[in-house]
């Protein structure tokens, strides 16, 4: 049988690699079948039985249809260009965010829509993509919250610089197993849980 399996787009993708290595040599014959969303697209996949499991982001985790487990976190920290007014500035004055483009992870499911996590600024574009959010990020076309793990290289080699925005620092996204109440997870799933958690 197969394992179906949703990831949030902020999951650490060596992680990720670290887990599956493990899941390929421990389970040979299981074939995976795997989805990358954002926000509430995770927990939904697990609501519409499209997964068995979900490592989610903090969005979805009191909905009654779920069990959840927390799994660890992801820092997020605010960054933009280096030639962004904000960058530019060192230390904007409170307020001066909310003035400046800010590029935001939209969802792709009803189930967090018109909702906003992090969001400062009025001046918003909405992306579904995080690739497509961390180009627009290096091209100066406005300011985010990434996570560091996707913006290391960007910062150790000048392409983006970490904002010092009084409103914001950064923050923890916390992660979450997520399954469905009513299913039973068998062993691959229970040892995929065990391993997200031990990283």
């Amino acid at each position: 049988s197969e394992l179906s399996l949703a990831l949030d787009v902020m999951l650490p993708g060596d992680v990720m690699a670290r887990v599956f290595r493990r899941f390929e040599h421990t389970f040979p014959t299981v074939p995976l079948r795997l989805h990358v969303e954002a926000l509430g697209a995770v927990a939904g996949l697990v609501l519409d039985g499209r997964a068995m499991l979900a490592i989610a982001g903090p969005d979805i985790v009191d909905h009654p249809a779920l069990e959840r487990q927390v799994t660890g976190f992801v820092p997020m920290i605010p960054v933009a260009a280096p030639s962004h007014p904000l960058a530019l500035m060192g230390k904007p004055p409170p307020g001066e965010a909310r003035r400046h483009r800010q590029l935001v992870l939209t969802d792709r499911s009803a189930l967090t829509e018109g909702k906003d996590f992090s969001v400062l600024s009025a001046n918003t574009w909405r992306l579904g993509d995080l690739g497509a959010k961390h180009v627009l990020l290096r091209e100066g076309i406005g300011w985010g919250h990434m996570p560091l793990h996707a913006v290391r290289g960007d910062l150790e080699s000048g392409g983006l610089v970490r904002l010092n925005l009084p409103e914001s620092r950064g923050m923890d996204y916390a992660l979450h197993a997520l399954w469905r109440k009513d299913a039973t997870l068998g062993h691959a799933a229970r040892w995929v849980l065990d391993a997200f958690d031990a990283e």
